[in-house]
């Protein structure tokens, strides 16, 4: 019995000011081609299917395209929610979803779900567990001691019917740690998910009834603690630090109690996310040029400032989404100790003291007027000199 475990879809993203509909679109396609190509029997889809709790109608409109292509092919899928989610919204139709072996759980209502999957002589219970924090726990078991999230998953478990003969298979969206590690972030993973603290922190043995835990929450690819509990990671890179990263998707094959086997497949996306160093008459030469239609991250190395530096590499690449600096001036402002910048200094010295290590020279008065005018209307400087 195989299944592919997607996670993190995060339908109606941007980057930047680049809209990536069509590039879900397209790396979405590329997992009905790859169900059909592997003869896969189900998907497993491991929250944050949309990236915001109120969607988008083209990531609506993406999402029913989507399913109604596994409707089709007959592949039973099932889905949980994230933290990105809003609950009843993807819960909406999920009753008429399932006739059509489409099963949502989006809302924790106390009980860990279970679907079971039959092909011929196999079985596999599908166990759904959509994104939940400690106090919504606390509420179905009020006598249960639930401090932390790993007390509450713990609690949900324990108190679930799970026949360790069968083979069980978790989808969950939750933050998992291996012994005294954390898994590795993508870099575009929510700020509390970068800033989690030891209280929203699972143990990954929280789940050893389990032959296979489909996770999401984290973007980059990876197992936690044993290779059968594993985070998908995003189909799509979403964030620059992401650029050197690879994509993949995983394979799962199940036949009972033997040992699970994963193939992890390579990802290609429409447009790939790369990052390019040098100055800007070599990045742009047209012999170093190539696929212009990916999304650039370039880091300039003139040590002067380009003027209009986006609009020039955007005639080339059209999708650059950001553009930095690497030179004597940059690496000059990282050494400075910047808790001692501020001290005794006037918004108008700090402001001369920047601008003369970045440029080599004075700020004019007419800038400085135009800095102190952007201050005041920060309210960050009530100053007048």
């Amino acid at each position: 019995m195989k299944f592919i475990h997607l996670g993190d879809l995060h339908l109606g993203k941007s980057l930047g000011d680049f809209d990536l509909i069509q590039d879900q679109k397209y790396i979405l396609n590329e997992i009905l081609e790859l169900i059909d190509k592997e003869n896969v029997d189900a998907l497993l889809m491991a929250g944050d299917i949309y990236d915001k709790a109120v969607p988008s109608e083209a990531a609506t409109n993406l999402l029913d395209w989507f399913l109604s292509r596994l409707s089709e092919k007959k592949i039973s899928t099932y889905i949980i929610s994230g933290n990105h989610d809003s609950d009843d919204r993807l819960n909406f139709g999920s009753s008429l979803f399932s006739s059509n072996s489409i099963y949502i759980s989006a809302i924790f209502d106390g009980k860990l779900h279970k679907q079971t999957l039959k092909k011929e002589t196999e079985i596999a219970n599908i166990y759904l567990l959509p994104f939940v924090k400690a106090s919504q726990v606390k509420h179905y078991y009020p006598e249960a001691k639930i401090e932390t999230y790993d007390d509450a998953v713990r609690t949900i478990i324990d108190n679930s019917e799970i026949d360790e003969q069968e083979c069980n298979i978790l989808v969950a969206h939750q933050f998992v740690a291996g012994k005294g590690d954390d898994p590795a972030l993508g870099g575009s993973e929510s700020a509390g998910t970068q800033s989690v603290g030891l209280v929203e922190k699972i143990s990954y043995d929280c789940f050893d009834k389990f032959d296979y835990v489909a996770l999401g929450h984290i973007h980059s690819p990876q197992r936690v603690g044993r290779d059968e509990v594993r985070y998908s990671g995003s189909l799509l890179k979403y964030s620059l630090s992401e650029a050197n990263n690879e994509k993949s998707v995983p394979i799962i094959t199940v036949n009972g109690k033997e040992k699970v086997k994963i193939e992890l497949v390579p990802l290609k996306p429409m447009r790939e996310m790369r990052h390019i160093r040098g100055n800007i008459k070599d990045l742009l030469a047209k012999e170093n040029v190539k696929s212009p239609e990916d999304f650039i991250y370039a880091t300039l190395t003139d040590e002067d400032i380009v003027n209009d530096a986006m609009g020039i590499f955007q005639q080339i690449y059209p999708n650059t989404v950001k553009i930095d600096y690497d030179n004597s001036h940059t690496r000059q402002i990282e050494q400075v100790d910047i808790s001692r910048i501020a001290e005794n200094k006037s918004f108008s010295e700090l402001i001369g003291d920047f601008y003369r290590m970045v440029y080599g020279c004075e700020i004019s008065e007419e800038e400085m007027e135009i800095m102190r005018m952007a201050a005041r209307e920060a309210g960050v400087a009530n100053e007048t000199n």
